[in-house]
């Protein structure tokens, strides 16, 4: 109850724009977790710090995955009895959760989430929607038809110093014309090994984790190495662009860009079995607006103190943005400065969990409250799918703008791309899973 009374009155959230649920009285809500890897693990830890919830099952094909998030959650709720799975159409079966939390590498996102919608649950879905296009629009398409909510983890939008900027220099017209945007990743992410290969141990189902992607040789676990081969995701563009354009769209109310297009590949790390580019230069273009996207997995940040972050430049300032952190720089006076919101005395449980990202415990709490509000109350979620897709499929149109190495257009309403290019808008999955 006292960290309930925290929520509903810290001044970290005023700005959230959301009500505190009145749910004090109401039977526990039924959640399951697919994906117990790092991600989907910290999702339901921070789902249940906000909400009074019953976890029905856990499903993952790694078995020390599971394991290993059943024993942390046991820790936070000492009663906590889930099933455990590694077939997450069983658990949807026999469990009928009301809420899904999806943490599974990007190549299965839309197939679980649509499934999950089908079965009546409301979705908590990891960042991107899909791998391709196809996938973001049936994703969306289900949600609709099935009247249930999904909230994709953009949770840049539910993060307390960012709604700050957002209010008081964006909106309050602080920047002045607005005319160019830029977003970067100069993070050195991207795995550089080259693997041998060898037996997939017991515990793990390889072929499960594979799904509908094309079956590579097995090299070692893929946890979170994943993102580094175009076969599982969508490299950097689509890992990490992906926050930062959702975030600069939010602030600046920008819809679909006109046209995108992009130049870059493996220019220096071309030792490593790596499939993703080290280097690339994506332009989201609006109208009289363009939004730079710029990503090295090697050398030195063009600004250290914002490595991976989103400019907006105004013809009266300037404002920096990252998770950590904002800077206003008016055209005259000083460099104002906001950092992130910490609850560490509120969740101490935070400060000793392992792999957490302590700055964005606050954001993803209020992205969870926001998404419960919906439930609850109806409306659009902050990061609504329609939003997720539109994130999402303009990032893929960047990777697909360097394979057909000129500028796509892509209208969503007709759900066409530029003339000639149709076949880049849906993967081909592997038997015998059917592309949705």
């Amino acid at each position: 109850m006292k960290r309930r009374t925290f929520l509903h009155t810290s001044p970290a959230l005023f700005a959230l724009p959301f009500s505190p649920l009145p749910r004090a009285a109401a039977a526990p809500r039924k959640v399951a977790l697919i994906g117990c890897g790092w991600y989907g693990k910290s999702d339901l830890m921070r789902l249940i710090q906000v909400a009074d919830v019953e976890v029905v099952g856990l499903c993952d094909v790694d078995e020390h995955m599971l394991a290993g998030t059943e024993r942390l959650l046991r820790e936070r709720q000492p009663t906590a009895r889930p099933k455990l799975y590694g077939d997450y159409q069983k658990l949807l079966r026999e469990q009928r959760p009301e809420i899904v939390l999806i943490g599974t590498p990007d190549h299965w996102h839309a197939l679980p989430a649509i499934d999950a919608l089908a079965a009546g649950a409301h979705v908590y879905l990891q960042k991107p929607v899909g791998v391709d296009i196809r996938e973001c629009e049936a994703v969306l398409d289900a949600a609709r038809k099935h009247g249930r909510v999904v909230q994709i983890g953009l949770q840049r939008r539910s993060t307390p110093h960012l709604i700050e900027a957002k209010r008081d220099v964006v909106e309050a017209g602080r920047l002045g014309k607005i005319a160019h945007v830029e977003m970067c990743c100069y993070y050195h992410m991207r795995d550089t090994a080259v693997r041998e290969r060898e037996p997939v141990p017991e515990f793990f189902d390889y072929d499960r984790w594979t799904g509908p992607a094309p079956l590579l040789p097995y090299r070692g676990l893929p946890h979170r190495r994943w993102r580094a081969f175009q076969e599982y995701g969508n490299g950097i563009v689509g890992d990490m662009c992906v926050h930062m354009l959702d975030m600069t769209r939010w602030m600046l109310g920008l819809g679909w860009p006109q046209e995108v297009y992009s130049t870059g590949g493996i220019y220096v790390q071309r030792e490593a079995d790596a499939t993703i580019t080290d280097t690339q230069h994506v332009v989201f273009a609006y109208d009289g607006l363009d939004c730079v996207w710029q990503h090295r997995s090697w050398g030195e940040a063009a600004d250290p103190e914002f490595p991976w972050a989103m400019t907006i430049y105004g013809d009266r300032g300037t404002l920096k943005a990252d998770p950590h952190k904002y800077a206003f720089t008016p055209l005259r006076g000083e460099t104002v400065r906001v950092d992130a919101v910490y609850e560490r005395e509120e969740f101490p449980e935070d400060v000793t969990e392992k792999n957490i990202e302590l700055h964005t415990a606050p954001a993803t709490r209020a992205h969870m409250l926001d998404f419960l509000r919906a439930i609850d109350h109806g409306g659009r979620p902050v990061a609504d799918i329609e939003e997720g897709v539109i994130s999402t499929a303009s990032c893929i149109l960047g990777n697909l703008a360097l394979v057909a190495g000129g500028p796509l257009r892509y209208d969503p309403v007709s759900r066409q791309i530029t003339e000639g290019y149709e076949e880049l808008l849906s993967r081909t999955y592997r038997p015998p899973y059917i592309h949705p």
